[in-house]
């Protein structure tokens, strides 16, 4: 007798810096990543957010008024989706055989000015198969990037993976997860920054960027009994002289909240990392069936809900600049109304 199982996955979430708001050094570097975690099994390789080419930083450290050059330096470094640099992200999963989930930052192709977060998977052919936008920007991020919308938040299927992504804050919205996990996500992608400088007044309780990740990784995937392959970016030295500028308050900013990549198990359980270096890939092999008995508990998205008291809904729709009606091919145009007084019957002058 065959039984129906679900395979064994190894995933490999990528902590690296990128080449701070170079894309096609970055691009490279992706390529380099990848190769090495194919080389290790990978099957899934994750990296983390706004990978190519560089998280906004300094909108956290800097006044508005002095981020000018980097956010210029930021948005000629990003991509167009479709475009050439998407592409070549394609044809690196395409080479190593393998689904690759990485951060970027999105130019709009109607405007100069509006740059989305956003997260793209490819599978192993090199076919774009998820596309999705951060739906908002966390605190200072509004200065960069534009909200984004609910196009994309679905899982993918892959060999029965059922892959869904979310970008940093987005793995504390509640509803967001929900979606994800109510159209069947069994593996989760948790993308997030290479530090999170908040509040400096000396009572404040000091913020651990790398605590809150996992206590967000261990929450998504006990509720929804999913492994989460956790991926964070790096702030290398590069990044930090580049937003600092040799100010030495700023720079311990930057150094005070590390980040963290690993993988989680559905019973909230840490499997793999974190790496024991500030660059590395964690890798590991997960198995899906083990989520089966532990949904016997608590199947947040099946027998552990009210569907008749509680209602979901999602508009998925892109948000375009501006919609256009016009007459179809063809068509013939309409004779004019008739003004009033032509309907009264009264002279027009």
């Amino acid at each position: 007798m065959v039984n129906d199982r679900l395979p064994l996955v190894r995933v490999a979430a990528v902590q690296a810096a990128p080449v701070f708001l170079d894309r096609d050094a970055t691009l490279d570097k992706v390529e380099s990543l990848v190769a090495e975690a194919a080389a290790g099994g990978a099957e899934l390789v994750v990296f983390g957010e706004s990978f190519v080419s560089g998280f906004p930083i300094w909108g956290s450290v800097l006044p508005p008024v002095d981020q000018h050059e980097l956010h210029q330096r930021l948005v000629e470094s990003s991509i167009t989706v479709p475009g050439p640099h998407a592409r070549r992200l394609g044809e690196i999963a395409a080479r190593h055989s393998v689904v690759l989930s990485v951060g970027v930052n999105e130019r709009a192709a109607h405007s100069l000015g509006q740059v989305f977060n956003a997260n793209l998977v490819f599978d192993r052919t090199g076919a774009l198969v998820n596309h999705r936008r951060k739906l908002v920007g966390t605190w200072h991020e509004r200065l960069t990037w534009s909200h984004g919308d609910a196009h994309g938040l679905e899982p993918v299927e892959l060999d029965g993976w059922f892959l869904g992504a979310l970008i940093c804050g987005e793995n504390t919205n509640t509803l967001a997860k929900y979606t994800l996990l109510a159209q069947g996500e069994r593996l989760h992608i948790a993308t997030y920054p290479p530090a999170w400088p908040f509040d400096q007044r000396t009572d404040a309780p000091e913020y651990d960027l790398a605590e809150s990740i996992r206590l967000r990784s261990a929450a998504h995937s006990f509720e929804g009994k999913v492994f989460t392959v956790v991926a964070a970016t790096v702030l290398d030295e590069d990044a930090v002289e580049a937003v600092a500028q040799g100010d030495e308050r700023v720079e311990k900013l930057l150094r005070a909240t590390p980040t963290v990549s690993m993988v989680v198990g559905p019973r909230g359980e840490v499997v793999a990392g974190p790496p024991t270096t500030d660059e590395g890939i964690v890798t590991a092999t997960v198995d899906l069936n083990e989520e089966i008995v532990l949904k016997r508990a608590h199947d947040i998205v099946g027998t552990y809900n009210r569907f008749d008291i509680f209602d979901v809904r999602v508009d998925k729709r892109r948000r375009p600049a501006i919609t256009t009606i016009e007459d179809a091919p063809g068509a013939v145009a309409a004779a004019p109304a008739p003004s009033v007084d032509e309907e009264v019957g009264r002279d027009v002058l």
